[in-house]
């Protein structure tokens, strides 16, 4: 896809990120479009959720920018506004166990609108259906759930909108391993549910995913960016995977102990 006159949804400018004397990112230029499904890739403990957790404004760069739909965007997400929403799917669901299914999917209304009990469940009940979940789950807690059903409940929370303020409605979503600690059955429609999420028209249509499964990768990317040693080391389409001569792709995806990555 030629991305050349538009501009871009998300992108990063030098952005560097430490933690003690470890250099996570360093130095990375990084550009995301609407309508894309980017995977990061790499080894554990490169900075993959990292970025993530940057774009979603719950960390904050060292050194570089990061513009949201071209707008620069200063400190972290709770000091301002950024001019789309996004919302962020954790590697274990990150529910609160607490508060019952509708009470999780809902969270965002019942804290920020003063939307009717009544239109807030059936705001749920659709939301829910879009996940593929049955909405009379609503009053079950999230213990009472299977990892599956945990995962579709934390993707309906993360495209939970909001008609009093629809700026603020995702239009990115940020997904960290979603399909960890999934059976290969479990995963794969978790994977079918991203890539139909990405369909739906009152939903986000833009993604970024960090994942180290292979069929998941295969399965949700159209580009994919391998991170290492703090940098970007080599991007490309998914279908460049088996093709690509890079090395550090070469060994990851061969699972070999030989190679450039220690």
């Amino acid at each position: 896809m030629n991305h050349d006159s538009q501009e871009p949804y998300i992108e990063l400018v030098g952005a560097s990120k430490s933690f003690g004397d470890r250099k996570i990112l360093d130095s990375i230029d990084l550009k995301i479009y609407q309508g894309e499904a980017l995977v990061i890739i790499g080894p554990s403990g490169t900075g993959k959720s990292t970025i993530l957790r940057v774009i979603a404004g719950l960390l904050e760069l060292d050194e570089g920018e990061i513009y949201i739909k071209g707008k620069e965007r200063k400190g972290l997400i709770e000091d301002g506004n950024d001019p789309i929403g996004i919302s962020m799917v954790f590697q274990q669901a990150a529910l609160f166990d607490s508060l019952t299914v509708r009470e999780n999917v809902g969270f965002i209304l019942y804290q920020k609108s003063t939307i009717s009990e009544e239109k807030i469940t059936k705001a749920v009940a659709e939301t829910l259906g879009l996940v593929g979940l049955d909405p009379e789950i609503g009053d079950l807690f999230p213990a009472e759930l299977s990892g599956g059903m945990r995962k579709r409940v934390s993707f309906a929370r993360a495209i939970m909108s909001n008609p009093q303020n629809p700026e603020a409605n995702p239009e990115v979503i940020l997904y960290d391993e979603p399909t960890a600690g999934l059976d290969p059955i479990a995963s794969t429609v978790i994977e079918d549910l991203v890539r139909e999420l990405q369909k739906v028209s009152n939903a986000c249509n833009t993604y970024v995913m960090v994942s180290h499964q292979d069929s998941t990768i295969r399965r949700t990317a159209d580009r994919v960016m391998f991170l290492y040693n703090g940098k970007i080391q080599w991007q490309g389409g998914v279908k460049e995977i088996d093709t690509t001569n890079n090395p550090l792709v070469r060994q990851f995806f061969s699972a070999s102990t030989n190679g450039p990555i220690n």
